[in-house]
């Protein structure tokens, strides 16, 4: 064996380091006072006043069971609903994640139209007329088959079958789906 092959690298020793540095640091949080059981208090009632509701994850059709806990009409805290047929007690990522996506601070909360290179607020009717209106134009002046429907692994078998209705209403058969599962 070659001498230099035994040498450890400046790279590989710094790896090394950084791996040491990153066990040394959790370990030593995971091994403190910094994380500690919940008592009995905390599991029953984290926020005084509020209720559990049960109902489903929306971020597929799977329909996994959440159990919502909200307070003053405020969703505050969710955990997976452990009796559900479904998911049996279980999340994907998406789910476990669900309760940042109702309360995140980039989520639409009412339409937009852009005005003049500007986004202004509009009413839902508006939006709602308004885009009537242009696939009303878009099928007279080009055929309805100028427009294709899209589907999402978000809606259920039942919204599925109403967006396929939709299109079929229209005049298409233009239709596919967003198969990201």
């Amino acid at each position: 064996m070659n001498a230099l092959n035994n040498r450890l690298g400046r790279r590989s020793f710094l790896k090394i380091g950084a791996l040491a540095g990153v066990f040394g640091a959790t370990n030593a949080l995971a091994s403190g006072e910094a994380i500690r059981p919940a008592t009995e208090l905390e599991l029953l009632e984290a926020h005084k006043g509020s209720v559990n509701v049960k109902t489903i994850c929306t971020h597929c059709s799977v329909g996994c069971g959440v159990i919502a806990e909200v307070k003053d009409g405020v969703w505050i805290r969710q955990e997976v609903a452990q009796d559900h047929p479904i998911s049996a007690g279980g999340h994907c990522c998406k789910g476990a994640d669900l309760i940042d996506k109702v309360r995140g601070t980039n989520r639409l909360r009412h339409p937009y139209e852009k005005v003049g290179g500007k986004w202004k607020t509009t009413s839902w009717d508006d939006a709602m007329s308004k885009i009537a209106t242009k696939l009303s134009e878009i099928r007279e002046a080009h055929g309805p088959d100028s427009v294709m429907w899209l589907g999402s692994a978000k809606v259920s078998n039942e919204q599925s079958y109403y967006i396929r209705k939709f299109a079929a209403f229209f005049g298409t058969n233009n239709i596919d789906h967003q198969a990201r599962i």
